[in-house]
């Protein structure tokens, strides 16, 4: 899955920091959920791996100035719901400008 979402940010320092408050915010809504098996950051990149719903999701956010570039390894059952998943992503990477 590859999406390029705007963003309204002044910066990346910015726009990173908001990613990172929003990670923190969605912990409490995501126990029991999912299981963070891998956050890190390297400059203006995310990589992340979870688990959700027994399955395994990876991948990246590359942090350019205007926009946030998500790459992400679905599971082959996922793939049938890309179109919706990438909706929902989408929304929630908007939410956080």
């Amino acid at each position: 899955m590859h999406l390029q979402v705007p963003h309204k940010f002044n910066s990346k320092a910015q726009a990173i920091d908001r990613i990172k408050k929003g990670l923190v915010e969605a912990r409490p809504h995501m126990a029991g959920q999912v299981v963070m098996e891998k956050e890190e950051w390297d400059g203006n990149t995310f990589t992340f791996a979870f688990l959700a719903q027994k399955q395994r999701i990876a991948g990246t956010v590359l942090v350019e100035d205007h926009e946030f570039v998500v790459d992400a390894k679905l599971p082959l059952i996922w793939r049938l719901f890309e179109k919706k998943i990438e909706n929902a992503v989408m929304e929630q990477v908007k939410a956080l400008s």
